[in-house]
């Protein structure tokens, strides 16, 4: 299905806006290498980016690679991951993941969307988070932020996020995937809030059909933007 054409000017009207508005909008975990990335990203479920940044050096210092992570006793990484949460379960998913890249990769990170989803744990938001900055093949990352500005600013009504993709993909050139992920989840993140988006502080709110979801009068909306992401 061809796009919209009035729809697919308005969406990239929206990305350029936002590029200019977040120029420094990148991945906000810290990571080296593809490895680093995807284990991150893993363990970046249910909490904070800041609170994975912060044990990451440990982490890697203890684990630099999958031979070594698939060797960690469970108990030493669980108590480096502890302090995100669900450490039993995430430090079960880092040892079946780093298990499966020695086996079947030799403990390298497949640089392909189609392998990356047969890892343990791995989705298509995670493989494509490390492709786009990792791998340097573009992709779109369809997280909680994401998808809500994607239907707050009409570009699809669809909830599925492998549909959002898709949607989203068809008004926009490749080359653009990675960074728009970017700009979409940085203005999630510290403007267009779930509950109450500050609209009278978007830089955007000329082209979205959802203004006026949150406060419009200026001053009100300038309290609500957070100046960094999530703590």
């Amino acid at each position: 299905m061809v796009p919209d054409v009035a729809l697919t000017r308005r969406a990239r009207k929206v990305n350029r806006v936002l590029a200019e508005t977040y120029p420094d909008a990148r991945c906000e975990l810290d990571f080296d290498n593809p490895f680093e990335l995807l284990v991150v990203t893993v363990l970046s479920a249910q909490t904070t980016d800041r609170r994975v940044n912060a044990v990451r050096p440990t982490l890697f210092a203890a684990y630099p690679d999958a031979v070594a992570m698939a060797g960690a006793q469970r108990e030493a990484l669980e108590q480096i991951i502890g302090p995100l949460g669900f450490f039993r379960a995430k430090t079960e998913s880092l040892l079946k993941l780093s298990t499966a890249l020695v086996a079947d990769h030799d403990g390298q990170v497949p640089p392909s969307l189609e392998e990356l989803v047969k890892l343990p744990g791995v989705g298509r938001k995670t493989a494509n988070v490390v492709l786009g900055n990792a791998v340097d093949i573009p992709g779109i990352t369809v997280d909680t932020h994401f998808g809500r500005l994607a239907r707050r600013l009409g570009w699809t009504e669809l909830n599925d996020p492998v549909k959002v993709e898709h949607a989203v993909g068809e008004l926009f050139p490749k080359r653009d995937w990675t960074m728009l992920s970017h700009h979409l989840v940085w203005h999630g993140r510290r403007v267009c809030h779930a509950k109450k988006p500050a609209c009278g502080a978007c830089t955007v709110a000329r082209w979205c059909p959802s203004y006026g979801a949150g406060p419009t009068d200026p001053e009100v909306a300038a309290a609500l933007v957070k100046t960094q992401g999530p703590a």
